[in-house]
């Protein structure tokens, strides 16, 4: 069955435990208060907290509540009465379907303060800490700022009501896009993107167009079956070009054919991978990646460093505004040449070589082994000889004996996943006692849970926001931690 854009919004915010009936409960004429955690507007009735999604501030609206907990409701809006002045036109076609971009409809400068807003709630709220924050770092570019987007192919596109109107039986329903929030089998088919710099689009669209012309299967989520499965596009601020097919089956003369027409209609392509993922889940990094033409990378510049990404490296997806928070962090960091830095999930060891040269020496930590060898191979790249990169999992690896082998440290940098560190880890942070902790998050929810942690022995002297995803509400954050003394 094909369900509506009205039909989703109901169905995907009212989802409650199975089996659990629930009243219907509406409040009329409720005005929007403010923006609370993940994005959410947020407004009183009758005193208790009503979490709404897809409102803004000053909104005048009647609210479905969708869940009904003792300390808080979750709602959507029924009917607008009155819109908020401070919204604005969103710029894409696909703003009502897709997630990327939900704040698209907020101006920018308001979007900034209430991200700062965010870090310093949490930090007040979850941190029991009071701190003046540094005004948000704005991203220098809020379109076409991220160097990686990944795309699912669908025979079963998401349809409008008015495409359902218009529609003739026979039309074909294949798509490439992302994803519509809450539904892991339904894609919103994307003509234009705004968050990837061409031509980003026009290989989406081409293979797109390519693939129906030459009647090539496109993924069915539910039924596991058909040929065209993923696509992933990466791109650097120096012009490189990497382009991932991923096909549900091999089918080699299906396979070249496809692969042959992108080579040849996008030249500029550096890196032309493609795998093969028989699975039940997206996930690539069990897979094997293959050249198809060129390399099997791409090479970031970034102040004067190289780095070398592969299908599989992570790397933060806004470069540029990337670049600005690695210079905080060394700012943070205030190295005077003589300091042994351990740098906490290192990564493909970005920020550990972007340090290094201020250093006496940088030990880098990371649980995935094929990232310390990009790593390594990018401090080769660099001529950068003071790094040590180990490969293990932080809570295992990082304790006395480890410390007594690669020595005390002055300073660590962290940069956990959004679930933070765990317990453990801080354990050995506190007794390892270095004068500096340099914690980066793309969570500070989390963030200020581990800050109240290490609040045993260490102050919190500075937090600066930066905004790595405009016209989203995450937001990363420095910390600056100092030892009491």
């Amino acid at each position: 069955m094909i369900l509506l854009k009205t039909e989703f919004l109901c169905n995907f915010v009212q989802k409650e435990k199975l089996g659990r009936k629930r009243k219907n409960i509406v409040h009329q004429n409720v005005r929007i208060e403010d923006i609370g955690a993940e994005g959410k507007s947020v407004t009183r009735v009758n005193g208790q907290v009503v979490f709404v999604s897809k409102a803004l501030p000053g909104d005048v609206v009647d609210l479905k509540v969708t869940k009904n907990k003792k300390s808080y409701q979750e709602a959507i809006p029924l009917k607008f009465h009155e819109y908020s002045n401070m919204r604005i036109p969103p710029f894409c076609s696909h703003f009502d379907l897709c997630g990327g971009c939900k704040w698209q409809d907020l101006p920018y400068e308001e979007q900034l303060k209430y991200k700062e807003k965010q870090v310093t709630d949490n930090f007040e709220r979850i941190g029991k800490v009071k701190v003046e924050s540094r005004p948000v770092l704005p991203s220098e570019y809020t379109k076409y700022y991220r160097n990686k987007l990944e795309f699912t192919f669908t025979n079963f596109r998401w349809l409008t009501e008015e495409e359902l109107n218009i529609m003739p039986k026979e039309k074909n329903l294949n798509g490439l896009g992302f994803h519509i929030p809450g539904r892991w089998d339904k894609i919103v088919d994307v003509e234009h993107c705004y968050l990837q710099r061409e031509p980003s689009n026009e290989i989406r669209n081409a293979i797109k167009d390519f693939a129906v012309r030459h009647n090539y299967t496109f993924f069915d989520l539910r039924k596991q079956t058909g040929f065209l499965r993923n696509l992933v596009i990466r791109t650097t601020s120096t012009d490189e070009l990497m382009v991932i097919l991923i096909f549900y089956y091999e089918d080699q003369e299906k396979r070249e054919r496809i692969l042959h027409y992108l080579a040849n209609q996008f030249p500029q392509i550096t890196s032309q991978m493609y795998m093969i993922n028989p699975k039940a889940n997206d996930s690539i990094y069990d897979l094997e990646a293959k050249l198809y033409n060129g390399r099997d990378y791409i090479i970031e510049k970034m102040d004067g460093l190289d780095f070398k990404l592969g299908p599989k490296s992570f790397f933060q997806t806004n470069s540029f505004q990337a670049l600005r928070l690695y210079k905080l962090v060394l700012e943070f960091t205030a190295l005077n040449g003589n300091e042994i830095v351990y740098d906490l999930y290192t990564g493909t060891g970005t920020i550990a070589n972007f340090i290094a040269p201020y250093a006496q020496k940088v030990v880098g930590i990371e649980s995935v082994p094929e990232a310390v060898k990009d790593a390594e191979t990018n401090s080769r790249m660099n001529n950068i000889d003071n790094t040590v990169f180990v490969a293990g999992d932080m809570i295992e690896i990082l304790d006395g004996q480890f410390i007594h082998q690669y020595g005390a440290p002055d300073v660590v940098i962290t940069d956990p996943p959004r679930a933070g560190m765990h317990k453990k880890v801080i354990q050995n942070l506190l007794a390892a006692e270095p004068e500096k902790i340099v914690y980066v998050s793309c969570n500070p929810a989390t963030q200020s849970r581990d800050v109240n942690l290490l609040s045993e022995k260490y102050s919190v002297k500075i937090i600066q926001p930066v905004d790595m995803f405009p016209h989203t509400y995450h937001v990363e954050n420095i910390a600056l931690l100092e030892v009491r003394q």
